[in-house]
């Protein structure tokens, strides 16, 4: 194959996902918590985050779920809860979210694009939530296409957002690389027919993504050399 496109997820891929997500989720916590250390427990219980450790367990549906499907989760905790407002509040916040790049973005992204690479994100977070942490980053402009799960092309792990890229871009999927943290992110490339890499910055273990990834890297700031190797 020649790479043309490469396609990112954002958290866990871009973004560290625990440096990131973890104080922000003992926010959301303590938040609809109301001050009870019971309720507490109980919502952390609820989306599978461990309170002491201060992480997400691995097999928390937050992880590579949509904003929607979080404040299901999350809303499932509380007695009375309105989706829509947790749905509201969760998307609010965490476009305000602490971000921490897993490398200096810029520089990174300058090099792909002066290979002539296509570069997308597709995130199951908010469009609005990808465009402002990707702003703050000063990342937005070197993508040529930032989607989220509310961007009318579906969620992962359907294909539907991927294929969108490539199309958008003019690019045969079978030279779009797929990039990203979760099984989610690996199985929505290989049902679009692209090629998927697995990157340990998110909760996911190497086992784990594996059975899904064409190869594993330690982190995105290990691509170039990979594309260098062809």
């Amino acid at each position: 194959m020649q790479v043309q496109g490469l396609l990112f997820d954002k958290d866990g891929t871009l973004f560290d996902f625990n440096e990131t997500w973890s104080n922000w989720t003992v926010g959301i916590i303590d938040h609809f918590a109301e001050g009870s250390a019971e309720l507490a427990a109980h919502i952390a219980t609820t989306i599978q985050f461990n309170l002491s450790e201060r992480v997400f367990l691995p097999s928390s549906p937050i992880i590579a779920g949509t904003n929607r499907e979080a404040a299901e989760l999350v809303a499932s905790a509380l007695a009375d809860a309105d989706v829509d407002y947790v749905e509201t509040y969760l998307a609010q916040a965490a476009a305000k979210a602490p971000l921490a790049p897993v490398v200096p973005l810029g520089p990174l992204l300058t090099e792909f694009r002066s290979q002539g690479l296509k570069l997308g994100v597709m995130t199951n977070d908010t469009e609005r939530g990808a465009r402002a942490h990707l702003s703050e980053a000063n990342a937005l402009e070197l993508f040529d296409f930032v989607a989220g799960h509310d961007s009318g092309f579906g969620a992962k792990p359907d294909p539907d957002p991927l294929l969108a890229f490539a199309q958008k871009q003019e690019l045969d999927p079978r030279n779009v690389v797929m990039v990203g943290d979760s099984t989610h992110d690996l199985i929505a490339g290989r049902r679009a027919g692209m090629m998927t890499i697995g990157v340990l910055t998110g909760p996911a273990k190497e086992e784990e993504l594996a059975h899904y990834a064409d190869y594993i890297l330690p982190h995105i700031g290990h691509l170039p050399n990979w594309l260098g190797r062809g």
